[in-house]
C-alpha cells in the first residue's frame, strides 16, 4: 500500500508539473521573441525625449514599447534612429522587431501595420511677430517653410503647397534652427513636436489650425500574422484599460490623442 501511495504521489506530482509547464508556455504568436528574451523597438525624433542624465528614452512611444515587452515577458531594447526612414530600414533588415510609424503607404512597404492607436495634427510653429493664422497665409510667392526631410508631416505639406518653398532640416532641431535664424517663416511638423519648441523661441506660438493628421501604428515584419494579432490585442487593451491615456498625461507629449477603439486602417 505505501508503494502504491508513493506511485500515485509521483504521478500527481508529474501531472501538476505538466500543468504548470503548460500555464507558463509562451504564447505561440510571440514565442520567437520569448526565445530571444528581447523585444527590439526602433524609435526616431520626436518619438522620444532622452534624459540628459541617465540617457533613458521617455515619452508615450517608449512607454508603450516597454508595456508591450512586459506583456510578452521579455526585456525591451529601444534603438534610436535619426529619421522614420532609418527606423523602417532597421525593421526590414531584421535588426528591429517592431517600429512605430504613421499610417502611410511607405510604412506598409516596411512591414505589416497594426490598427492605429494614437493620433496628432500636422501644423506650424511661427515666431512672435508673425501674422500667420493658417496654411493659406504661408502659401504665397516667396514664402519659406522649414520642415524635416522625409517626415510624413513634410510629405503631406508638399502636396498642398502651390507657391511657398520648403527648406529642409535633417532633424527636428535643424529644421527649428532655420526658423530661429530667420531663414523660414514657419516650422512645419507634428503638434507634439512643435509644442516642445515654444520655450526655445520666446513669444512663438503653435497654430490652432492644422493641415493634416498622423495616425500612429506599430509595424512588425511582413508575413508575421501572429505577432501582428498579438500587438493588436495589446493595443486594444491599452486603450480600454486607460493605459494609453494615462501614459500620455503622465509622460507626454502634449497635443497627442488616443485613437478611439474600433478605428482601423
Amino acid at each position: 500500500m505505501p508503494r502504491l501511495l508513493g506511485f500515485v504521489f509521483v504521478i500527481c506530482l508529474l501531472a501538476s508539473m505538466g500543468i504548470v509547464h503548460a500555464q507558463q508556455a509562451p504564447d505561440p504568436r510571440v514565442a520567437d521573441l520569448v526565445k530571444t528574451d528581447v523585444l527590439r523597438v526602433g524609435l526616431f525624433p520626436p518619438e522620444y525625449v532622452k534624459d540628459a542624465t541617465t540617457g533613458e528614452l521617455k515619452g508615450v512611444w517608449a512607454e508603450t514599447a516597454r508595456a508591450l515587452a512586459k506583456r510578452i515577458g521579455v526585456q525591451v531594447v529601444l534603438s534610436e534612429h535619426p529619421t522614420p526612414v532609418k527606423a523602417a530600414e532597421c525593421l526590414k533588415a531584421g535588426l528591429c522587431d517592431a517600429v512605430i510609424l504613421g499610417l502611410a503607404p511607405r510604412s506598409a512597404e516596411a512591414g505589416d501595420l497594426s490598427t492605429p492607436f494614437m493620433q496628432y495634427d500636422f501644423t506650424f510653429l511661427v515666431p512672435v511677430d508673425s501674422q500667420v493664422r493658417s496654411i493659406t497665409d504661408l502659401d504665397r510667392p516667396g514664402g519659406r517653410i522649414a520642415a524635416v526631410r522625409d517626415h510624413l508631416s513634410t510629405l503631406a505639406l508638399s502636396k498642398l503647397l502651390k507657391h511657398a518653398e520648403l527648406v529642409y532640416g535633417e532633424s527636428p532641431d535643424s529644421a527649428f534652427d532655420l526658423l530661429h535664424a530667420g531663414k523660414a517663416d514657419a516650422f512645419a511638423s507634428t503638434r507634439p513636436a512643435l509644442m516642445d519648441y515654444l520655450n526655445r523661441l520666446p513669444g512663438s506660438r503653435v497654430l490652432e489650425t492644422y493641415y493634416g493628421e498622423n495616425l500612429q501604428c506599430v509595424v512588425v515584419p511582413k508575413g508575421n500574422a501572429g505577432r501582428l494579432a498579438y500587438v493588436n490585442e495589446f493595443l486594444d487593451e491599452a486603450k480600454t484599460t486607460g493605459f494609453l491615456q494615462a501614459t500620455i498625461e503622465r509622460t507626454g507629449p502634449r497635443g497627442i490623442k488616443v485613437v478611439p477603439a474600433g478605428k482601423s486602417n
